[in-house]
């Protein structure tokens, strides 16, 4: 019985996050995370000054707020399950679904694919740029193109699988922790003079929180693009090949995968803050980019996220039935 109720909240968030997404208005818990991060972050600034320090005081805001969120979800699941199994267990689904986002992926992509489609050059440059850190003022269209396909192969990992993986091994306190952890990295993570010192801890913990998630990606986007027909083969051997093509030990794993499966080229240079950036091409050019690739990495996502969903809760209920 422990393992059916361990997998149902996971089960329904994950079908309320296909249904639902995240409504902008809707309070979501990532919301207070931030807000957190960015009180205790100014705190600490104040009082650590050289760069050692606010490496220290970097370290710091990650036990905070990781070990904060796991603690308070886990109190609050408990202290409610004292009064109401059922209360509780509500609870559990609303936070399993705003831990993942495959909806959030899926219309921010169609929102920028809508742009490209039926709108201008600039509008979809200026959709893009929510919810990417590249400069996109004077990207083309296959640049955008590819900037949309990159990130939603990438965020799979990070919206998806890992959550997903992190609900099976540890249920929603750990989940939420990850996304905690996640969250630290979206926001002080960069190798920024600003954030190189203070972010340095959760960048470095974000790789080792993401290190299998990514690795799994590799094998359920080849076994999505075996589904949907795709070249299977290509993205097998190119998201093995590609794998390190990258500066993060992971990301390259699912973006390399998907340029495989697609037979297209991702990576390459791109402007952050006003820095050229060189990255490494991944996969090879046997078409140029389209449009419809968008789509098509849309729909390897919500097929990975299936996959991933069966694999963890067969592997759950085989552990616990041998256990």
């Amino acid at each position: 019985m422990s393992c059916f109720w361990g997998i149902v909240p996971i089960v329904i968030g994950f079908m309320l996050d296909l249904w639902l997404g995240d409504p902008p208005n809707w309070p979501h818990p990532v919301r207070w995370i931030g807000s957190s991060i960015n009180f205790l972050q100014q705190r600490i600034r104040k009082v650590c000054q050289s760069e050692m320090s606010l490496k220290w005081g970097g370290l710091a805001l990650w036990i905070v707020i990781v070990g904060g969120t796991y603690w308070v979800t886990w109190g609050v699941i408990y202290v409610l399950a004292l009064g109401s199994f059922w209360l509780s267990l509500m609870v559990q689904c609303l936070l399993a679904y705003s831990i993942l986002a495959t909806k959030c992926l899926k219309d921010a992509a169609v929102t920028v694919f809508q742009a490209l489609d039926m709108g201008t050059v600039e509008e979809a440059r200026e959709k893009l740029s929510y919810i990417v850190g590249r400069d996109t003022s004077q990207l083309d269209k296959p640049q955008i193109t590819r900037a949309v396909v990159e990130t939603v192969a990438e965020n799979t990992v990070d919206g998806i699988i890992a959550p997903l993986f992190y609900l099976f091994i540890g249920g929603v306190p750990l989940a939420m922790a990850y996304k905690a952890v996640n969250t630290l990295d979206s926001m002080v993570g960069y190798k920024t003079p600003k954030y190189q010192a203070i972010g340095y801890c959760s960048a470095k913990l974000d790789d080792v929180f993401n290190y299998f998630p990514a690795r799994i990606s590799w094998l359920l986007f080849t076994l999505a693009a075996y589904w949907m027909k795709l070249n299977a083969k290509a993205a097998l051997l190119i998201g093995w090949r590609d794998r390190y093509q990258h500066k993060s030990p992971n990301c390259a794993w699912s973006e390399a995968t998907v340029a495989g499966a697609l037979g297209i080229r991702l990576g390459g240079p791109n402007c952050y803050f006003g820095e050229l950036v060189e990255k490494p091409w991944l996969g090879d050019e046997t078409r140029s980019i389209a449009q419809q690739d968008i789509q098509i990495t849309i729909a390897l996502m919500y097929r990975v996220a299936l996959l991933a969903l069966i694999l963890f809760a067969v592997i759950d209920c085989t552990i616990y039935w041998l256990s």
